[in-house]
Protein backbone atom coordinates (compact mmCIF):
# COMPACT_ATOMS: atom_id res chain seq x y z
CA UNK A 1 0.00 0.00 0.00
CA UNK A 2 1.34 3.44 -0.91
CA UNK A 3 2.16 5.96 1.79
CA UNK A 4 -0.62 8.41 2.59
CA UNK A 5 1.70 11.23 3.74
CA UNK A 6 5.23 12.52 3.32
CA UNK A 7 7.35 14.46 5.83
CA UNK A 8 7.69 18.15 4.89
CA UNK A 9 10.06 20.75 6.30
CA UNK A 10 9.78 24.42 5.28
CA UNK A 11 12.68 26.52 6.55
CA UNK A 12 14.08 29.97 5.92
CA UNK A 13 17.31 31.54 7.12
CA UNK A 14 15.46 32.83 10.18
CA UNK A 15 13.22 29.95 11.26
CA UNK A 16 11.49 26.64 10.62
CA UNK A 17 7.97 27.54 9.48
CA UNK A 18 6.55 24.05 9.11
CA UNK A 19 7.54 20.51 9.94
CA UNK A 20 5.09 17.63 9.72
CA UNK A 21 3.26 15.02 7.70
CA UNK A 22 1.45 16.29 4.60
CA UNK A 23 -0.86 14.73 2.04
CA UNK A 24 0.12 17.12 -0.78
CA UNK A 25 2.24 20.16 -1.49
CA UNK A 26 1.85 22.71 -4.27
CA UNK A 27 4.71 25.07 -5.11
CA UNK A 28 5.97 27.24 -7.99
CA UNK A 29 9.20 25.82 -9.37
CA UNK A 30 11.50 27.36 -11.92
CA UNK A 31 9.68 25.49 -14.70
CA UNK A 32 6.13 26.06 -13.43
CA UNK A 33 3.63 24.74 -10.90
CA UNK A 34 4.50 21.51 -9.10
CA UNK A 35 2.23 19.17 -7.18
CA UNK A 36 4.09 16.87 -4.80
CA UNK A 37 2.37 13.75 -3.44
CA UNK A 38 3.73 10.84 -1.37
CA UNK A 39 5.83 8.62 -3.63
CA UNK A 40 6.91 11.48 -5.93
CA UNK A 41 10.13 10.89 -7.84
CA UNK A 42 13.25 12.52 -6.40
CA UNK A 43 13.57 16.12 -7.56
CA UNK A 44 15.72 19.17 -6.99
CA UNK A 45 14.57 22.54 -8.38
CA UNK A 46 14.75 26.24 -7.65
CA UNK A 47 11.61 28.07 -6.53
CA UNK A 48 10.10 31.28 -7.82
CA UNK A 49 8.45 33.78 -5.48
CA UNK A 50 5.02 32.44 -4.69
CA UNK A 51 2.82 30.21 -2.63
CA UNK A 52 3.60 26.95 -0.89
CA UNK A 53 0.18 25.33 -0.43
CA UNK A 54 0.28 22.56 2.14
CA UNK A 55 -2.49 20.03 2.74
CA UNK A 56 -1.71 18.48 6.12
CA UNK A 57 -2.52 14.97 7.21
CA UNK A 58 -6.28 15.15 7.84
CA UNK A 59 -7.00 17.76 5.16
CA UNK A 60 -6.24 21.07 6.92
CA UNK A 61 -4.61 23.61 4.59
CA UNK A 62 -1.78 26.05 5.28
CA UNK A 63 -0.27 28.63 2.92
CA UNK A 64 3.26 29.99 3.16
CA UNK A 65 4.82 32.69 0.97
CA UNK A 66 8.39 32.08 -0.23
CA UNK A 67 10.51 34.66 -2.02
CA UNK A 68 12.51 31.97 -3.80
CA UNK A 69 14.70 29.09 -2.73
CA UNK A 70 15.13 25.38 -3.38
CA UNK A 71 12.79 22.37 -3.29
CA UNK A 72 14.23 18.92 -2.66
CA UNK A 73 12.05 15.81 -2.92
CA UNK A 74 13.36 12.51 -1.54
CA UNK A 75 11.44 9.23 -1.16
CA UNK A 76 10.27 9.90 2.42
CA UNK A 77 10.76 13.62 2.93
CA UNK A 78 10.42 16.95 1.15
CA UNK A 79 12.40 20.09 2.01
CA UNK A 80 11.65 23.68 1.06
CA UNK A 81 14.71 25.83 1.74
CA UNK A 82 13.46 29.38 1.26
CA UNK A 83 15.40 32.62 0.91
CA UNK A 84 12.56 34.31 2.80
CA UNK A 85 9.37 32.68 4.04
CA UNK A 86 6.28 34.11 5.75
CA UNK A 87 3.06 32.43 6.80
CA UNK A 88 0.28 33.57 4.49
CA UNK A 89 -1.83 35.04 7.26
CA UNK A 90 1.12 37.17 8.44
CA UNK A 91 1.63 38.97 5.11
CA UNK A 92 1.14 42.75 5.20
CA UNK A 93 -1.02 43.92 2.30
CA UNK A 94 -0.04 47.58 2.68
CA UNK A 95 3.69 46.76 2.52
CA UNK A 96 3.13 44.55 -0.51
CA UNK A 97 1.21 47.33 -2.28
CA UNK A 98 3.98 49.82 -1.47
CA UNK A 99 6.64 47.42 -2.78
CA UNK A 100 4.62 46.89 -5.97
CA UNK A 101 4.32 50.65 -6.56
CA UNK A 102 8.02 51.19 -5.83
CA UNK A 103 8.99 48.47 -8.32
CA UNK A 104 6.62 49.78 -10.99
CA UNK A 105 8.00 53.30 -10.54
CA UNK A 106 11.59 52.00 -10.78
CA UNK A 107 10.78 50.13 -13.99
CA UNK A 108 9.20 53.23 -15.52
CA UNK A 109 12.03 55.56 -14.39
CA UNK A 110 15.20 54.84 -16.37
CA UNK A 111 17.28 56.91 -13.92
CA UNK A 112 16.18 54.87 -10.89
CA UNK A 113 18.81 53.55 -8.49
CA UNK A 114 17.34 50.04 -8.98
CA UNK A 115 18.35 48.10 -12.06
CA UNK A 116 15.58 46.77 -14.26
CA UNK A 117 16.28 43.20 -13.09
CA UNK A 118 16.12 44.19 -9.41
CA UNK A 119 12.90 46.12 -9.96
CA UNK A 120 11.35 43.20 -11.87
CA UNK A 121 12.30 40.80 -9.07
CA UNK A 122 10.81 43.15 -6.46
CA UNK A 123 7.64 43.40 -8.54
CA UNK A 124 7.39 39.59 -8.80
CA UNK A 125 7.73 39.21 -5.02
CA UNK A 126 5.10 41.89 -4.33
CA UNK A 127 2.66 40.42 -6.85
CA UNK A 128 3.11 36.93 -5.35
CA UNK A 129 2.37 38.28 -1.86
CA UNK A 130 -0.75 40.09 -3.05
CA UNK A 131 -1.96 36.96 -4.84
CA UNK A 132 -1.59 34.93 -1.63
CA UNK A 133 -3.38 37.59 0.43
CA UNK A 134 -6.31 37.53 -2.02
CA UNK A 135 -6.43 33.71 -2.00
CA UNK A 136 -6.53 33.59 1.79
CA UNK A 137 -9.41 36.10 1.91
CA UNK A 138 -11.61 33.92 -0.34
Amino acid sequence: MAAKTVQLDVVSAEERLFSGAVETLQVTGSEGELGIFPGHAPLLTTLKPGMVRIVKDGGAEEIIYVAGGVLEVQPHNVSVLADTAVRGDELDEQKALEAKKHAEDAIADQSSDLSYAEAAAELARAMAQLQIIRKIRK
